[in-house]
This record gives C-alpha cells, sequence and structure tokens, in this order.
C-alpha cells in the first residue's frame, strides 16, 4: 500500500511530529504510514482523511490484492 501522507503532511507545513501530537500516536507510527509499512485503523484513516480535509482514497493508495477483483 502506498500513500500520499507525506505529501499531504508537507502540503499543510506540519512535521511529522505535529501530526502525531494531533493523532495521538507516536512518530514512529508517522514514519511507518509514510513509508507504507503500517496499515491504519479505519478510525486512524479517518482522522488522518479529517485533518487533511480529503477523501481516505486520496491518501491510501491499494494496489494488487488489496483490491477486490
Amino acid at each position: 500500500m502506498q500513500t500520499r501522507i507525506r505529501e499531504k503532511r508537507t502540503e499543510s507545513d506540519m512535521t511529522q511530529e505535529e501530526l502525531s501530537e494531533r493523532l495521538n500516536v507516536s512518530r514512529q507510527t508517522i514514519i511507518s504510514l509514510e513509508k507504507g509499512k503500517y496499515k491504519p485503523s479505519l478510525i486512524l484513516a479517518h482522522k488522518l482523511s479529517q485533518i487533511f480535509n480529503c477523501s481516505i482514497e486520496e491518501l491510501f493508495i491499494f494496489e494488487g490484492d488489496e483490491n477486490i477483483e
């Protein structure tokens, strides 16, 4: 899974630390999310979409076997 979290975060002029504080998660979680190494809960994905004022689909790019065919 790829994400656009880093892109949205930098567009918002927000540091990883600031985003982690807003979400009440560790900075390491943000790093893992941005690298696509951590799949967030639906609640966390929803909070991210609210912070960046976009849909969940705009933040997360599902590939291959992650999609229903």
